[in-house]
């Protein structure tokens, strides 16, 4: 071989070399562990969303911190698929033929109930379609993969994301979602 076919041989060989470790490090670099979920690096900064108007003001301060109702309750889809996903209406009414079936806001669902239909949510927290996050995995690595932590905590996690929802009447956009990045 000539001497140009070798140098070009070994400089590709480092340029591959080069992008093997940069990919390579971006996995192995430790994360920072909170003292609250091992392992979890919540997203940077603060982001106050758009208000998105709902059909039904939804008071996740009423069930998830009032009534403690876990976040995984309602949402049971994030633990086995790529969406938390909206509780069928029929969740909601498995307690709501029965309490609070005064209020404004349960006699709409009663209404959407019992024309067998789901009130039409609005998605608050949205990303791009090049965006393939899997709610599922992050539940499996930051609660039941890890040691400590058990579903009773599952609004912890959420909570480094979807910032504190137990706090919000109705959900907002209160993180940027960018992974950290």
């Amino acid at each position: 071989m000539n001497n140009y076919s070798n140098r070009l041989r070994r400089g590709i060989r480092r340029i591959g070399t080069a992008v093997v470790v940069f990919t390579a490090s971006l996995f192995m670099v430790p994360s920072v562990v909170s003292a609250e979920v091992p392992n979890a690096v919540p997203p940077v900064g603060e982001h106050v969303g758009e208000h998105v108007p709902q059909p039904i003001e939804f008071p996740h301060d009423i069930h998830a911190k009032i009534n403690g109702i876990n976040c995984m309750y309602c949402h049971t889809y994030a633990r086995r698929s790529k969406v938390a996903g909206i509780p069928p209406t029929s969740k909601c009414m498995g307690c709501h033929t029965v309490i609070a079936t005064d209020r404004d806001r349960i006699k709409k669902l009663t209404e959407y109930w019992q024309k067998k239909q789901p009130p039409p949510w609005k998605k608050v927290h949205d990303v791009p379609d090049y965006v393939h996050f899997t709610h599922e995995k992050h539940l499996q690595r930051f609660i039941f993969d890890n040691e400590g932590m058990d579903v009773s905590r599952a609004s912890e996690v959420c909570a480094f994301c979807h910032g504190e929802v137990k706090d919000m009447t109705v959900a907002e956009k209160k993180k940027p979602l960018n992974m950290g990045f």
